[in-house]
This record gives C-alpha cells, structure tokens and sequence, in this order.
C-alpha cells in the first residue's frame, strides 16, 4: 500500500487516515477481503453532487437539460474510465488472479467503478470538502473546458441522424457477450451499419449503456473513414 498511497498523495494530494478505506477502495470483488462495491455505491452519489454544482456553476446561463447532459457527459462510465487510466489508477488496483491474467487494470467497468470507490472512501475519511477537492483535482481542467451541450446527445441519436443525412441505412446493434453474475452482468454489443465495412463495439453494465458506447464509436469511426 505504500506505493499506491504515495502515488495518491503525488497524483491528488490526498493522504488517508483510514488506510483500510484506501484499500477497500482499491480492492475489486475478484479478490478476497472486502471489495469496493459499498463505496462505488457512496462515492457515485459524491460525484454527482460535486460535478452537478462544478457545471451550475460554469454554465450560469445553461437550461436544466444542457447541464443534464453536461453532468452525464462528465460521469459516465467511460469518461470515468478515461480519466482513471490516465490518472494511473488500473496500477493499484487489487485483483484476483482472473482479473489479473485478463487485464482487469484496463477493464473500462473496473476503472471507473474504482474511481467512484476511492471518492466515496475519501469522504468517509474526511468529509465531503475533502472529497470535493479531489474530485476537482482528478478532473482538472475538464471542469472548465466543457462542450458544447447541442454535441452531446445521445449518441445512437447522433450516429442515426448523421447516417441519415447522408442516405444511409440505420445501424444494427447486435448482443455479443453478457458475462459475470446476474446482479453485475456486463453486455458487449457489436454495431454494424450496412454497407459499411467497419463495426464498433460497446460494452456497459446494462444493453443501452452498451449500444451507447458502440453507437460513438462507430460515429467516430465513419467521420473519420469519411475524411
């Protein structure tokens, strides 16, 4: 632990004083002892508290919807995901050997569900203002340099509407894999669009979330085999 909390300390200038906290934050449901899920479960609510009053308070002018979408934007799996990896966080995670073998550390569920965890955990340790800060370090300028609202519609929406334009056929989205235990199944969808000699695929803790992710990722695949 002593390496993970000196990268904590350097990363996000946070030091426990409930070490246990920090490693239950970091220790996943595939290794023994006691897993993350509670504290994914705290630190979600956190987060969406702290990252709802960041964009109130960036987008003064905003409509309720714009900020809907602004907050879902920032929050979501794989945008916690991102920001995870790029923190270095998949490095301390504790895995069974499974997970491990597999590459549980880059797994996008693993990544962020780790992220809220270890929120949720600082909170428990020291408050929310301590978990706000680090909630705001982590995002860093993410915060700040926000999208425009009218870019972030659904995405299956967006790839419809821009296949559309274009006279193209819709997509289809096709169920590859569900995996894990019926209260944490993960799905994998694989979307295809006719004509197309590409697919993306998503994965997400529910089929829509799937779809989601597949859905923006083949809008990033066929802008850019459009160029």
């Amino acid at each position: 632990m002593d390496k993970a909390s000196s990268w904590l300390k350097n990363t996000l200038g946070y030091e426990f004083s409930d070490t246990g906290l920090f490693q239950q934050a970091l220790t996943h449901r595939s290794s023994p002892g006691q897993s993350n899920e509670r504290l994914e479960f705290l630190g979600d609510a956190i987060l969406g508290a702290v990252i709802s009053e960041a964009v109130f308070r960036a987008q003064a002018n905003s409509p309720e919807g714009d900020l809907s979408r602004l907050r879902s934007s920032l929050v979501k799996d794989t945008s916690l995901a991102d920001l995870a990896a790029g923190l270095g966080l998949g490095d301390h995670l504790i895995l069974g050997s499974g997970e491990k073998k597999s590459g549980g550390h880059r797994r996008e569920s693993i990544l962020a569900d780790s992220l809220e965890a270890l929120f949720g955990a600082v909170y428990l340790d020291a408050g929310f203002d301590a978990s706000r800060d680090v909630i705001e370090r982590a995002f860093g300028d993410r915060l700040y340099d926000l999208p425009d609202p009218g870019d972030l519609r659904d995405p299956k929406t967006r790839l419809q509407e821009w296949l559309q334009a274009r006279q193209m056929g819709l997509p289809d989205y096709e169920l590859v894999d569900v995996s894990g235990k019926a209260h944490r199944q993960e799905f994998e969808i694989r979307c295809s669009v006719n004509g197309v000699d590409a697919t993306a695929s998503g994965m997400g803790t529910s089929r829509r979330h799937a779809e989601q992710q597949a859905a923006e990722r083949m809008l990033k695949r066929l802008k850019s085999l459009a160029k």
